[in-house]
């Protein structure tokens, strides 16, 4: 994400990086909204892109969390050996902002999409799948079975548009996947 800001700004854009656990530090220039939680996130995110022409959702938001947080750590020994906790949904923040463009070409959205595979299925599968379920503009997959990406300094990816658009990034540098990935959004600024 702050590579991408990085990039959008070299470019000559106006950024807000919207982010939460930030192990770099962002651009400067960039304004930076911090948020803790998805819900913060979510709301952030709903109140940053009323005027903005591409968003690109980066983070690695959980599908899930707890559905009562707790305010103190659990003691092993209160609770035994084993520990059900209960989960909900975190909103799909991506999906609100394809259902709130109503239709609207603008802004373009772009999603990130961490996958694995799973069994018949393989991972472009699976991302078409979500690119479709999803209706976004473009879909940007990481491959990241076998522990492949997450703390790495470089990445492949491939990126998924409509139809059956696809383009491959081989390994690369971050600077390189975030070109990559706002030369597909250009040609979608209307």
């Amino acid at each position: 994400g702050v590579e991408l800001a990085r990039t959008a700004l070299a470019r000559g854009a106006t950024v807000t990086l919207v982010a939460a656990n930030l192990q770099v530090a962002p651009p400067a220039g960039a304004t930076v909204v911090e948020v803790v939680s998805a819900e913060d996130m979510r709301r952030a995110m709903l109140e940053a892109v009323t005027d903005v022409d591409a968003v690109v959702m980066a983070a690695a938001v959980a599908d899930f969390r707890p559905a009562e947080p707790g305010e103190h750590k659990i003691k092993r020994a209160a609770v035994g050996a084993e520990v059900a906790l209960p989960l909900v949904q975190n909103p799909d923040i991506l999906a609100e902002l394809v259902a709130a463009r109503a239709g609207s070409s603008a802004p373009v959205l772009v999603g990130f999409a961490a996958e694995t595979g799973s069994p018949g299925s393989d991972v472009l599968a699976l991302a078409r799948a979500k690119l479709a379920r999803k209706g976004c503009d473009l879909l940007v997959v990481n491959d990241v079975s076998e522990g492949r990406v997450f703390g790495e300094p470089d990445n492949e990816v491939v990126i998924l548009g409509r139809g059956q658009a696809q383009f491959a990034v081989p390994r690369a540098d971050k600077a390189t996947i975030a070109d990559a990935v706002w030369d597909a959004v250009v040609p979608l600024l209307r």
